[in-house]
């Protein structure tokens, strides 16, 4: 009987068998390889980046379409209202004034040509009055923009000190509790239950006409929203652990206030104020229109409108372009607004690298 040679295996059953084991391991680490290079390739092409709140801000507000296109268009209507006729020291391109008169050209229709010169002919131009002229012969364009600027400057001015009030009083309350949340709250109350354009009229009665009294006295009186959200804000955040960390190291009530507790409200004060300036725009334009706005000699958009309303058949333009101008300013500002409250939203906390 011959007996078969002994294979390596008959003679180490477990050599195959670590063989085995080696070519698996090995077969495994070029498969997690594999696999870490595809997820690095993968990394490449979507990265999650830690970035700070201001930078995760800035970056979701760039990258709203309608609130970019919104601020290139209100850019451009300050620079134009600014940079046409002058204010203050800066001088003016536009060689007329608002307050030079003179002889009525061709009824004061408009010279402002926005059509090709293959259609008509002209080509596109301003020409000699490219908003027409008013009845006394002013310049229509020049006093547009006049009313632009006095406009913004009391928008701006109403959205400022309605900002400053409306945060000291919403945070004295909202910190302090007790009795002087009770009469806080129930001043803003009595303010509230009269009819904004009512307590505004009053006001603006009351005030020489000026652009900067006016927006001060109307920036007084509109406050009371943001001091009620201010207030919502104050007290979640008063009882927090930093708050209560800051109380206990022996920080007074002022420095909690102003370095621990309003930082952290910013972005409902910035969204406040933004939509403060554009409901400013339009009650400047319903006082106005009712009178008790700014005073002649000087001019606003609202007053415009007011003076011309009664040529709306016969002379259009005199009422169209500040029409304009007041849309467009409210539009933009709504549109930025929209813009920062999205931008400052809590619950977009990644963006893609």
């Amino acid at each position: 009987m011959t007996v078969p040679p002994r294979t390596p295996r008959d003679r180490n059953p477990n050599a195959t068998e670590l063989k085995d084991d080696a070519v698996l391991d090995e077969n495994v680490e070029r498969r997690g390889d594999d696999e870490a290079r595809e997820l690095r390739a993968g990394e490449e092409g979507f990265t999650v980046k830690a970035r700070t709140q201001r930078e995760l801000v800035l970056r979701r507000f760039l990258r709203h379409r309608a609130a970019m296109v919104a601020l290139f268009f209100f850019v451009a209507i300050v620079v134009l209202a600014v940079s046409s006729i002058g204010a203050g020291p800066i001088p003016g391109w536009w060689d007329k004034s608002y307050t030079q008169t003179g002889a009525v050209v061709d009824g004061g229709r408009p010279t402002l040509d926005v059509l090709p010169a293959f259609v008509d002919g002209d080509g596109v131009g301003l020409g000699e009055h490219p908003f027409g002229q008013d009845s006394i012969g002013r310049d229509y364009f020049a006093t547009t923009m006049r009313g632009a600027q006095q406009s913004l400057q009391i928008a701006l001015i109403v959205g400022l000190v309605a900002t400053l009030v409306g945060t000291v009083i919403g945070s004295i309350a909202g910190y302090f509790g007790g009795t002087v949340e009770t009469v806080l709250m129930r001043l803003v109350d009595v303010i509230i239950a009269i009819p904004l354009l009512v307590l505004a009229a009053v006001v603006g009665s009351s005030t020489d006409g000026t652009a900067a009294v006016l927006g001060l006295f109307l920036g007084i009186v509109v406050w009371t929203s943001l001091s009620r959200l201010v207030r919502g804000e104050v007290l979640s955040l008063k009882e927090r652990e930093f708050v209560e960390a800051a109380r206990a190291m022996g920080a007074g009530p002022f420095r909690i206030i102003t370095r621990h507790i309003l930082p952290n409200t910013i972005s409902t004060i910035i969204v406040s104020a933004t939509l403060t300036i554009a409901a400013a725009i339009l009650l400047e334009t319903a006082l106005s229109f009712l009178g008790f706005g700014v005073q002649p000699p000087d001019t606003s958009l609202g007053q415009l409108i007011s003076t011309y309303q009664t040529a709306f058949a016969t002379r259009p333009w005199l009422f169209w372009f500040p029409g304009v101008f007041i849309i467009g300013i409210a539009l933009t500002i709504n549109f930025i607004g929209d813009g920062l409250r999205d931008a400052f939203d809590p619950r977009q906390n990644k963006v893609r690298a």
